[in-house]
């Protein structure tokens, strides 16, 4: 027994030329399995949570509109206002989240973003729903960015595509289990004299207000704090992400001030802002799309049909994922799904088929989803601490603002161009630049200096 022990510490293999003790290889593959089961069903929970209680609204509009007598302008704005208080809150509420912890600042995000999406099943007027939109928006400020930034404390480079789609999966998951849920209850849930759109933004809000309790008293800030790993297990997290971190600041540190004026930054947010123009217009007018090619369709048809898009990009975030950790490259990981989605996009104006919107509607999908486990990898490549922190918020604040001006935009254009068919396809357009600029982007020399000085990353970490 005690010749066998010896013999499997002693054990080593070659990874690409670098011979690595079995032990630690070990190690590794035990520790990144036990984040994986740990923190991403959790975290993914969450995000199924906060996504519901910001794209609902698309459903709530199927009977919404026609009792507040709301116009597709007015529908567009409420949609889109979200993104303004959202974006507004972003960088600051990111920061904090660093300074004060995730445990804390992420259950305070939930609650109130709970509380004030089960009050807006309570409006009476327009104006009323913008107020709420906006506050809405406010309160869930830094959500998504702290999130990315909160994995990138536990996992390290080359594991971060896969853990972030199986985080981010919760996106078009939320509509392959939201939207027939969602049209459920608009047909059937008529309780106490209120609207079933009002029950729909009720029941779907306040699920954040319980698990953001939940979040204070089961999330850990930091490897440090994680009860679930040994005391190896914590030294090896610890020492590998040190010396991920190290060779960043090897390249270059940044300042927060100098990440909110670097190129790189500014330029991945303008990309976001492109592709969430498509993405957000695909969320909130998909189900009036499908609604508007026969008047026979119920909302729970609707649900299920919405629910089919959702199911492709769910499949290929994740297998586009995985491609993007194992070849190292993320660009064209994230370029090529958006150029179909926007192509797709600027087909929808010319078919009415149900099966072909169906079909056009499973490449917007592919476009709103492939793309964004490896593109939320790119900041975190050059930035560590504080600076990664404002820069992923930066862009993901630029990139929201898309949230508004494409349901705003579609809205606006469906009123001249007589149905929302036109509307929606003319939003594949900043899609297209997008995906082009993606592929366009240069190389990052710190990203690449760095994978190149350490080539057993292809081969770490568990599936």
């Amino acid at each position: 027994m005690q010749l066998q022990t010896q013999f499997e510490v002693s054990t080593t293999s070659e990874v690409d030329g670098t011979i690595v003790a079995s032990s630690e290889i070990s190690i590794e593959n035990r520790t990144i399995r036990k984040l994986q089961i740990r923190l991403l069903p959790f975290l993914f929970i969450l995000y199924v949570v906060a996504f519901v209680d910001r794209i609902n609204i698309g459903f709530a509009a199927l009977t919404m509109n026609k009792e507040l007598a709301i116009t597709s302008q007015q529908f567009g704005f409420a949609a889109g206002v979200f993104f303004f208080g959202y974006s507004l809150f972003e960088v600051p509420s990111n920061l904090l989240l660093h300074k004060i912890g995730a445990r804390i600042w992420i259950a305070r995000i939930l609650i109130t973003w709970g509380i004030l999406a089960a009050l807006t099943g309570f409006v009476h007027s327009v104006h009323r729903l913008y107020v709420l939109r906006f506050l809405l928006g406010l309160a869930e400020a830094g959500y998504f960015p702290g999130i990315v930034l909160y994995l990138s404390y536990w996992f390290r480079q080359r594991e971060q595509a896969r853990a972030l789609a199986l985080f981010m999966t919760a996106l078009p998951v939320t509509s392959v289990l939201g939207a027939p849920m969602s049209g459920f209850i608009l047909d059937h849930v008529h309780w106490l004299s209120l609207s079933s759109w009002r029950w729909l933004l009720i029941l779907e809000g306040l699920p954040a207000v319980v698990f953001g309790i939940l979040t204070y008293f089961v999330l850990p800030n930091r490897p440090a704090e994680a009860k679930f790993l040994t005391a190896e297990e914590k030294e090896w997290l610890h020492a590998d992400l040190l010396r991920e971190e190290r060779k960043k600041l090897e390249q270059r540190h940044y300042s927060v001030l100098q990440t909110l004026l670097n190129r790189r930054v500014l330029c991945l947010g303008v990309i976001e802002f492109g592709i969430l123009i498509g993405s957000y217009t695909f969320s909130f007018w998909g189900p009036q799309l499908i609604k508007s090619l026969s008047g026979q369709y119920s909302n729970t048809t609707v649900g299920l049909l919405v629910m089919i898009p959702y199911a492709v990009g769910t499949v290929v975030m994740i297998v586009v994922s995985r491609s993007s950790d194992r070849h190292l490259e993320r660009q064209y990981h994230a370029g090529f799904p958006v150029l179909l989605g926007g192509i797709a996009l600027l087909l929808i104006g010319r078919f009415h088929s149900p099966f072909v919107l169906i079909v056009l509607l499973s490449l917007v999908a592919i476009g709103a989803y492939g793309w964004c486990a490896p593109f939320f990898t790119l900041p975190c490549e050059f930035l560590t601490g504080p600076a990664a922190a404002a820069g992923v918020a930066l862009i993901n604040s630029i990139g929201n603002l898309g949230g508004f001006v494409g349901p705003y935009a579609v809205g606006v254009m469906s009123g001249w161009a007589g149905g929302i068919h036109r509307g929606i396809a003319l939003v594949g357009i900043p899609l297209l630049f997008s995906g082009i600029s993606l592929l366009l982007l240069p190389k990052n020399a710190s990203a690449n200096s760095s994978m190149r000085k350490n080539p057993s990353a292809r081969n770490g970490g568990a599936v």
